[in-house]
């Protein structure tokens, strides 16, 4: 296995795990706390900004993963890679399913122009945000372990 693809792999995917941990536990639960009119604006432009940069950081942390998987094919490292390459297809698909929609939605609302349940919508989108970050979670500590056994 090459180690700079390890680190490459391992660091992508570490970082997109703290960036979404981040939008998690810290940066929505402040928005939700907002008044009504700041905490939209807040999901709206969260949701237009990092709408255009994770597709690229899931896909890439997948191919990355799979070419981990692919150069350490034949070692105990190979199957850790592609559970984890597995969880972060899961992971696409369930943002493709259910997040996007929801946060293609929230990122056209304004004060003036939003659903009723617009709250409820935000707490949906969250709710599957957790289910989301577990499962990259655990592909994250599944690459780290396959780039140290490998």
């Amino acid at each position: 296995m090459s180690p700079v693809l390890a680190v490459l792999a391992t660091t992508v995917i570490g970082v997109m795990v703290g960036v979404e941990f981040s939008v998690a536990f810290v940066i929505n639960p402040i928005t939700l706390a907002l008044p009504a009119d700041a905490s939209m604006a807040a999901r709206a432009h969260g949701a237009r900004m990092l709408g255009r940069v994770m597709p690229f950081w899931y896909f890439g942390s997948l191919i990355l993963t799979g070419a981990l998987t692919a150069a350490s094919w034949g070692t105990p490292a190979a199957a850790l890679a592609l559970a984890a390459a597995a969880l972060l297809a899961l992971s696409v698909i369930l943002s493709i399913t259910l997040l996007v929609p929801i946060n293609n939605r929230s990122a056209g609302w304004t004060p003036d122009d939003h659903p009723d349940d617009w709250r409820e919508q935000t707490r949906r989108w969250d709710s599957f945000h957790y289910i989301r970050l577990a499962i990259i979670v655990a592909a994250f500590v599944m690459v780290a372990v396959a780039a140290t056994v490998g």
